[in-house]
């Protein structure tokens, strides 16, 4: 019997909604804001106003896409948190009122614990490989970097996070000294094919254990950026390809750094990847590289999934389901993570 969830992700600037039939995807429509791009960064107040634009006719797609009616829903699942509260609210409000309306149970999803699920959905062929547990996950994305420990679909323990930034902020706020568009990360990764990864240096934080910290390279990288502009006041446009390869080698190799301890520490070697530095081409790379050499099983989510979608918060919701892990109609949003 198929249980189809449809699941609502509305954390920052991309409105998303998916359905499921089961762990199946059927659909996964996102409406992206290009507003932002203009302003170098989210705007929330213009966020939250595009959520309200986008979020009915992205539902109604993806229910039309799925070939099923609202009526045949089992539950629907949102982001709850954490992310931008005025984005959050316009999620929860409307998956609020849907569950309320058609008489269906509400369920709340943590967005970062949606990222690492976001493993188990399958294609109609139901073929992609899967880990098992308990697995690492590193989790990387604008906002968050974290290993976590994952003991079953719902069972996680954070064993290191950032004290600081995380590595997608490192990325973002690297592009924007180099004068490069929002989102700056994928920029970088595409200059970076071209350039010399190892044509200059940048610091690596000494952090004991299996915490991350990348305030103090985005510091250095700025101050080497200043400097070298008072000697050449082309020195960016002269070094782009090169600069852009080197501080992505030095943000790789932390992330890298710390999954190797993790496995040293935890014996675990089944090694996944999430959120949307996962989509970051050289990490990829050396992730697969690694895990050849250590004799790893690495688990990379397809590209799609590495960013903020609905298909996420869908399978999280499904396995919440299973275990009628539901909400009531109190449940609010969190800006930071309950995990």
């Amino acid at each position: 019997m198929k249980t189809y969830i449809l699941g609502i992700e509305s954390s920052c600037d991309d409105t998303s909604a998916a359905v499921l039939a089961n762990n199946k995807i059927l659909a996964n429509i996102i409406a992206n804001q290009e507003v932002h791009r203009k302003y170098g960064g989210v705007v929330p107040e213009l966020a939250s106003r595009a959520h309200q634009q986008n979020i009915i006719p992205v539902v109604n797609t993806a229910l039309i896409n799925a070939g099923i009616n609202k009526q045949q829903l089992n539950a629907v699942a949102f982001t709850r948190g954490p992310g931008l509260l005025g984005s959050l609210l316009v999620g929860t409000s409307f998956a609020k009122s849907f569950s309320l309306g058609l008489g269906i149970p509400l369920i709340e999803v943590d967005h970062l614990q949606a990222h690492i699920l976001a493993h188990f959905i399958q294609n109609n062929e139901g073929s992609r490989p899967v880990p098992s547990f308990p697995f690492l996950c590193l989790t990387i994305s604008g906002g968050h970097t974290q290993i976590v420990l994952i003991k079953d679909y719902l069972q996680t323990e954070i064993i290191g996070k950032t004290i600081d930034d995380a590595a997608g902020e490192a990325f973002d706020k690297a592009a924007k000294i180099l004068g490069l568009p929002y989102p700056g990360g994928p920029v970088i990764d595409r200059l970076a094919a071209d350039g010399d990864p190892y044509r200059f240096s940048f610091p690596k934080p000494k952090i004991a254990g299996l915490n991350f910290s990348f305030s103090g390279l985005k510091t250095s990288f700025l101050y080497f950026i200043r400097d070298e502009l008072l000697k050449d006041s082309n020195f960016i446009q002269k070094n782009l390809n090169d600069l852009c390869a080197s501080i992505q080698h030095v943000i790789v190799g932390i992330l890298m750094d710390k999954i190797e301890e993790a496995v040293r520490k935890t014996g675990i070697k089944e090694i996944a990847i999430a959120g949307g530095v996962s989509a970051n081409s050289l990490m990829r790379n050396r992730l697969k590289e690694t895990g050849e050499a250590m004799n790893w099983k690495v688990f990379i989510p397809e590209v799609q999934f590495t960013t903020d979608n609905a298909a996420m918060i869908a399978i999280a919701g499904y396995y919440k389901y299973l275990k009628k892990d539901f909400a009531d109609q109190r449940a609010v949003p969190y800006a930071r993570s309950q995990l």
